[in-house]
């Protein structure tokens, strides 16, 4: 099959790789028909090299058509429609009954002190091969996939294996109080997305930040005030002056390792990036940076007493803070890897009974799987208005 393949930094291809197979008794194949390009790939595609191997299959926002299935599998079957979750979580532990997917203990990377393993993302996570590809090996099949219906597009249900959960998990940690506000940093497709639910969940003053055109655009479109940082020279007390002089409730940082502003970050990943695997990953590990930006500015701008909800992702083990530990383990201020299925029953509705959160025309652009190179750079760089890509394999 042809499928995204890592080969070094800024530098991923489409390869020729065995099919999948069929390995334990509750597997299913999937046949991919849509797989998003996410802001966190791009971690992999910069930052994550040390805990990748060349040849990597890459991808964790997938859908498709399940054509073959475990002996031991009676939840789906041949031909049914799925959205695969980015966690790779069995659903019956301790954890996924408590509705803490990304902390599977069944799936848990005990090699890295990590949670639940994810598709298509490192050795941290498990080095489990990822769907931008033509096919995908799904373990529990009884439990992991979603069933969605046939009949509308990819684009209504596809954003349920990622950006959805994310974004409505990171509403939901805000918890701002009725009446309140919100600032979301950062209006990539989490935060984008973020904005959007929040309105839908009756936040009454949502502003949104960022510096790229497209992406203020898109959420002002949506009816988010938007500030854009290229044109402030204060950010803090413009948002204190749209929030009653006290700040907002709730700061969304949706941007995590990737923020501007922070040189002294930016040198240690790329440092990191370049070294030989081992040492990398021993600098990642013991002495490794986080570009802090966002964060410091969430810090900042929210009120005394409100509620900082992190869905950017960081990863520095020598940041000010430990954040690799707070945030693998889900510790609060509040933060963490999104758990997928503890929200279906919240967004689901809402993809089949109209489209409210805007899902149809959320991407804006749609490439063949033999793109994607050209499109991670595009992403990374920012540029062709290129918010949210989906691959389509078989086109």
């Amino acid at each position: 099959m042809r499928a995204v393949t890592w080969h070094g930094r800024r530098d991923v291809r489409v390869d020729t790789v065995p099919d999948p197979a069929i390995q334990e008794p509750t597997d299913v194949i999937v046949q991919i028909t849509s797989s998003g390009i996410c802001g966190s790939d791009l971690h992999l595609y910069e930052v994550l090299g040390p805990f990748l191997e060349e040849g990597d299959v890459l991808g964790h926002e997938p859908m498709g058509v399940v054509v073959e299935t475990g002996p031991q599998v009676t939840a789906v079957k041949r031909g049914d429609r799925v959205v695969v979750p980015f966690n790779v979580s069995c659903g019956t532990c301790w954890m996924c009954s408590r509705g803490l997917h990304s902390q599977c203990e069944t799936t848990q990377v005990h090699d890295y002190g990590s949670g639940a393993a994810l598709f298509g993302y490192t050795k941290l996570y498990g080095q489990v091969p990822g769907g931008q590809a033509e096919y995908l090996r799904v373990p529990f099949g009884d439990t992991l996939p979603i069933r969605v219906p046939d009949g509308p597009p990819d684009d209504r249900f596809v954003y349920l294996s990622d950006v959805l959960p994310t974004a409505w998990q990171a509403v939901a940690y805000a918890d701002v109080p009725p009446g309140g506000s919100l600032v979301v940093l950062g209006l990539g497709p989490i935060g984008d997305m973020a904005t959007r639910i929040a309105a839908h969940r009756g936040i009454e003053q949502v502003i949104g930040v960022d510096l790229v055109p497209e992406r203020l655009s898109r959420a002002a479109a949506h009816g988010v005030r938007t500030i854009d940082l290229r044109r402030t020279d204060d950010l803090a007390g413009h948002v204190r002056e749209l929030t009653g002089g006290r700040g907002p409730d709730a700061v969304i940082d949706a941007v995590g390792m990737e923020a501007h502003g922070s040189p002294a970050g930016t040198v240690a990943q790329r440092l990191t990036g370049l070294l030989p695997d081992a040492l990398g990953r021993q600098l990642m590990t013991t002495v490794g940076l986080d570009r802090l930006a966002a964060l410091h500015t969430a810090i900042e701008l929210v009120r005394r007493g409100g509620t900082i909800s992190l869905s950017g992702v960081y990863g520095g083990a020598a940041d000010p803070m430990p954040m690799l530990q707070m945030f693998d383990k889900q510790v609060q201020l509040r933060m963490g890897q999104a758990n997928v299925h503890r929200w279906v029953p919240d967004i689901l509705p809402l993809l089949t009974d109209g489209d409210p959160l805007g899902v149809d025309g959320f991407a804006t652009h749609r490439v063949p799987l033999d793109a994607a190179p050209e499109a991670y750079r595009t992403f990374q760089a920012k540029e062709d208005g290129m918010v949210k890509t989906l691959l389509r394999p078989g086109t």
